[in-house]
Parts: structure tokens; sequence; C-alpha cells
């Protein structure tokens, strides 16, 4: 066998490996439909791309990913990017200069498309070091948005302030009562304020202004997951944390990462659970109640929001749209 042969057969290989480890589990097999790249474009939407957990220095599969991010943005014009948390492996920054932003970020995410805001939130390892330095960077990049440890903004649907979603960036960190013993997040979880965090989203979410059609709130943590949390102390926390507030104020899209997986979770009540934490690194899944679709692949999703309804499409590095859902007012 010659050396060109035998290149091809381990490119094989290596492109089946690929697609054996890939995971995608539906709950309704039916809906599977035959993959595509076409995307589904909404008019007079507000467009924007949730990806997590992604920090590598370009490692295990960031490159990828970030090159479909920038097409996927292009194509729809997305009006920003928001992180859901983990945004620098292993230990997070140290300061604003630490030279992760630049091989991490900066010299990552390059595509003209991605030049856009980005509104991020912290995740466990973000605490690992000094979280702060995440907010401070917001001073020194032009699309970095983290002007506090949690913030909430109000986007127009196509700029139309009478039509508007809002979205409330939380730190779902210091809610979880195990970090407070924990030798690395401990230090930073003690100096944040709880009753305050919480005093303030009680706040956001009760705001009557009539502008607002979608109500969204983005963290680190998720509430469910048919990831290798599901029951995980974290989860736990979280879900007693946070569940009552959604349930009383009508949210309508709780958006996170912190699983290395792409997942859609749909239990009884109004909110809809969804995990983007596969922007670097993909872990298995299961299909747990309330699930709609887990998927083990590398990627991120398309959130595209109009007065009445908003879609969500899963996308994957090689640009696959693997799953879509409608929700409607």
């Amino acid at each position: 066998m010659n050396v060109r042969l035998l290149f091809f057969v381990f490119l094989y290989l290596n492109i089946l490996n690929l697609s054996v480890n890939a995971q995608l589990i539906l709950r309704d097999s039916s809906s599977n439909k035959a993959p595509t790249k076409t995307l589904f474009k909404k008019d007079a939407a507000l467009n924007f791309i949730a990806m997590g957990d992604w920090g590598r220095n370009g490692a295990d599969h960031q490159k990828p990913v970030a090159a479909q991010l920038g097409k996927t943005a292009a194509e729809v014009k997305a009006q920003f990017i928001i992180s859901t948390g983990d945004n620098f492996y292993p230990s997070g920054v140290i300061s604003e200069q630490d030279p992760l932003f630049k091989y991490s970020f900066e010299d990552i995410y390059t595509a003209f498309s991605l030049q856009w805001d980005w509104y991020v939130v912290l995740g466990n390892h973000d605490y690992k070091s000094n979280p702060d330095a995440q907010v401070a960077y917001s001073k020194i990049s032009r699309r970095w948005k983290m002007p506090a440890r949690y913030f909430a903004k109000k986007f127009p649907i196509n700029g139309d302030l009478n039509n508007q979603v809002l979205i409330a960036f939380i730190d779902t960190n210091p809610l979880i009562p195990e970090f407070y013993k924990n030798t690395e997040y401990g230090p930073n979880v003690k100096r944040q304020d709880t009753t305050a965090q919480k005093r303030w989203l009680n706040k956001t979410l009760s705001d009557t202004d009539p502008s607002i059609k979608w109500k969204i709130v983005v963290g680190h943590h998720p509430i469910y997951t048919g990831g290798s949390r599901t029951e995980a102390y974290d989860t736990k926390a979280v879900r007693s944390s946070l569940k009552p507030t959604f349930d009383k104020y009508g949210v309508d899209v709780y958006l996170t990462g912190h699983e290395h997986s792409l997942q859609y979770i749909k239990p009884a009540g109004k909110t809809h659970y969804f995990i983007s934490g596969a922007a670097s690194e993909k872990t298995p899944v299961k299909l747990i109640p309330d699930a709609q679709m887990v998927a083990s692949e590398y990627g991120f999703m398309l959130f595209s929001i109009t007065k009445e309804q908003l879609l969500v499409q899963t996308i994957n590095e090689e640009g696959y749209i693997i799953y879509s859902t409608l929700i409607k007012k």
C-alpha cells in the first residue's frame, strides 16, 4: 500500500470516527429532517448567536467552530453574539491585560461578521482567577460587553422600540452553596451579594413595559440537563434558586452553557431551556424527561426573534442545521 493510499485511508477513518462520535437524540424522531446547510431566515427579526465554553487558545475545535460562527453570522447579519460562560480555560484570566484575551478571543473570532457586540456572562472556570478582569476588559475592547457581573439590556426587534426583547445576563456562580467551600471558587463568590442579585433580577423581570415581547435570561449553569450533571449539586442549586423566579415572571427562555453539548428542554410551564456550551468541546448526552433534543456535537445556536415568534436553529461546526424549533406567543 503506497503512502498516498495510506493517507486517504487515514483521512477516511478520521472522518468516520468523527461521525460515529457525534450524538444527536430527538424526542420525536419524525422531526429529524435531512441534514441541510440552508438557514431559515426570518424577515425583520432580531438575530443573535449563542455559544459557550470556548476559550482554549484555538484548541479542541475552537477554530473550526469560530469559522462557522463567522459564516452563519454573515449570512443572517447577526446583530450580536452571546457567550454563556467559561470564556477562558482552564482557569480564567488574571487581569484585563491577560494574553488569553488575545490568544483565545481576539485572534480566534476574526470574521468581520463577528466584530459586533459580544454579551458575556461568567462561568465557573472564569471564577478561578479574577472574574472582574473580564468586566474591566469591556473598557478595552470595543466588542466585549460585560459592564458588571450581572446586567440587563433591551434589544429592539428590527429597530422597533415598540417591540423589544429583554435579556437579563446573570452570574450563577454565587448561587451554588458548595462553591463557598471550594478553594478555587470560594474567594470570588464570597465577595458577592446573592440577595442583591436576586433582588435586581426580580425587579428586572417584573418590568411591565408593554414594548417587552420576550423575556430571556442568560446564565452559565443549567436548571435541567441531559448531560453529565443532570442531578449534580450545581444543577440542583441553580434550579432551586432560579426556577420559582422564572415561573413568577413568565420568563420565555433560559439560555446557558456549562454542559459541553447542545440541548433543548421543555418541561411544564412557560420557560424553554436551551444549552449552548459546545463551542470548543463536546461531551456525551442522554435524553432525559422533557428533553426535546440533546446533541454531543461541536456548534452553537442561532436565535431569530420577531414580535410573535422565536426560532432557534442548532448548527454544528460543519454548518449543518441539526435541529430547529419554533416558539410562538
